[in-house]
This record gives C-alpha cells, sequence and structure tokens, in this order.
C-alpha cells in the first residue's frame, strides 16, 4: 500500500501518467480466455492484487507477495492524499444516485473542489468519446472507474492514451456502492481471513454466486496446476 501511494503521488509531482490495475481470483480465471482483459491487465504500469487468495496462492507458489492492496483502502488513501495536496478527483461509474450521493459525501468531508468532476457509469460506445474529454477538461490528477470487470480495465487500456493528462488512473469496481453506503463490507476479521468474497456473496447471491463459487474452484484448480504440473 506504502509503495502505491508514494508511486502515485511520485506521478503526480512529475506530471506523468500512472496506470493503475489490480487483479483478484475472478480476474485472474478470466483473463485466461479474455486476451483482450489480458493485455489490458499487462500494459498497466503498476498492479496491485486486491484478493487475500492471490496472496495465498503466492505464498503456496513459493514466489510470496507482500500484501494485498484492497481496491477500497487505495481510493480512500487516495482521496485523503488529495485532500492533503489540493489534488483534483474525477468519479466515474455506478448508478447516478450512488455517484451522486458520494460527491456529497466527499464535498462535506472535504471540500467543494475536490471533486472535478464525475458521471454515472451507464453508457455507450458512441459516449465515450464525449466522457473522455470531460474528464481531461476537468483537470482531475486522479480518475476513479467504478464499473464491472472487465469493462473498466478495457475502457482504461482502451482510452490511456487520450487519458495522458490525468495523472494517476484507476479502475475500483463496486467501491463507489460502499462509500455511498448501499453496499456494506465485510468486518475486518473477514477481510484479514481472506472472507470478504463470501459476505459480498452473501449480499448479493444471485448475481454473485457463479463469479466467486465457480471462479474459485478454477482459480484453485490453476494454482495446482501451476504447482504440480508446470512445465
Amino acid at each position: 500500500m506504502q509503495d502505491t501511494l508514494v508511486l502515485v503521488e511520485q506521478a503526480i509531482t512529475e506530471k506523468r501518467q500512472l496506470h493503475h490495475a489490480a487483479v483478484n481470483a475472478s480476474v485472474l480465471v478470466s483473463l485466461q480466455k479474455d486476451n483482450e482483459l489480458r493485455e489490458s491487465i499487462n500494459n498497466a504500469d503498476i498492479v496491485n492484487v486486491d484478493g487475500q487468495a492471490v496472496v495465498w496462492a503466492s505464498n503456496f507458489l513459493g514466489v510470496p507477495l507482500k500484501e494485498r492492496v484492497a481496491g477500497p483502502d487505495l481510493m480512500t488513501n487516495l482521496v485523503e492524499l488529495a485532500h492533503k495536496k489540493n489534488y483534483k478527483i474525477y468519479l466515474l461509474g455506478a448508478k447516478e444516485e450512488v455517484v451522486l450521493k458520494l460527491v456529497d459525501i466527499y464535498k462535506k468531508k472535504y471540500r467543494s473542489s475536490i471533486i472535478a468532476g464525475y458521471r454515472n457509469g451507464y453508457f455507450n460506445e458512441e459516449d465515450e468519446c464525449d466522457i473522455i474529454n470531460d474528464i481531461v477538461n476537468s483537470d482531475a490528477q486522479m480518475l476513479f472507474v467504478a464499473i464491472t470487470s472487465p469493462k473498466k480495465e478495457n475502457f482504461l487500456h482502451k482510452h490511456k492514451k487520450s487519458l495522458s493528462k490525468v495523472n494517476f488512473i484507476m479502475g475500483v469496481g463496486g467501491s463507489f456502492d460502499v462509500f455511498a453506503g448501499k453496499i456494506k463490507r465485510a468486518p475486518q476479521w473477514m477481510q484479514n481471513s481472506g472472507l470478504e468474497w463470501f459476505y459480498r456473496f452473501l449480499q448479493e447471491p444471485k448475481r454473485m454466486w457463479k463469479r466467486y463459487l465457480v471462479g474459485n474452484t478454477k482459480f484453485i484448480l490453476l494454482v495446482l496446476k501451476e504447482k504440480f504440473y508446470k512445465k
């Protein structure tokens, strides 16, 4: 986490772009067959692990990662950094009422000027040019994109060059819903135990059962294959 925050601040100070991506078990399973997603992840400037299962797998495979960097925690720290350094952020994603509520929360907690701009995450491909122009013209240093995988990864990869004036770009999945109070985040003990996925599954079983139950099984099989059948 601390390494990531240092890199972000350096990028903003040096007025260059840092493209952040995050992987968890579900994303690693998906990119085995999704070439566009794999290219999007591999071409990011920094990749964090947002999933305790991946940290455990790295230990099991003998290439241990330092720690999990959860997307909501990183975003929280970055918004705090933006407040301290007078940076501006752009929020793209979630439903209109959710992003409006989050904008209101941040304006009250920090200052109105911290918000460079915002937009909900429901748009078509033909809307993307106008959205990119709005983000660039907002003079935001940080862009947080709260839409589902692989759309957020591919969106950022696709428009990376057009967003070159934005110093930090990051996909944050469902974080807006969490911060706006629509979805509850798992208790800390569940996060530490690698059970945050199960807490999310209990809240939205119809939407999440395939991603977690089927996806986690496939991830375990991939790890075992890497451990015992690697050529």
